[in-house]
């Protein structure tokens, strides 16, 4: 489909400018995470990540994964988002102890027929935290 044409004036006669796209509607998983990510700043993208504890890393439906330690929200885009389906079961092989990095492998498991669905290729971690305040 062609996208609608803007003609402007230009010196050498009219010139033909494609107009600028809607941006599109967010999916529903990206709207959840901006919710989540609400007021906070993306640091500096790290290999792997401390998983100690009883945090667990969610799924949010073709967006990325999260693990939230403290204040900081760490988010991982992975490289085929579009496979993280929330319903699925995640099964990690850790290649690093306690901590979760982005060799490690993340195979989803259908929750209903026990099958492998897809396995996710991670990605550098992402930390999100809340700017201070102080000043």
């Amino acid at each position: 489909m062609l996208k609608p044409l803007i003609f402007a004036a230009a010196a050498a006669g009219l010139m033909a400018v494609p107009a600028q796209a809607d941006e599109a509607e967010p999916t529903r998983g990206e709207a959840k995470l901006a919710k989540l990510l609400d007021g906070r700043i993306a640091g500096e993208p790290q290999n792997c990540i401390s998983t100690t504890g009883s945090r667990s890393l969610k799924q949010i439906d073709g967006t990325a994964l999260t693990y939230r330690s403290g204040d900081t929200v760490w988010v991982n885009y992975t490289r085929n988002p579009q496979s993280i389906d929330d319903s699925d079961i995640m099964v990690i092989k850790r290649f690093s102890g306690s901590r979760l990095c982005r060799s490690d492998q993340v195979h989803l498991v259908d929750r209903t027929v026990g099958f492998l669905s897809d396995v996710l290729m991670l990605d550098d971690f992402v930390p999100y935290t809340m700017p201070d305040t102080e000043g």
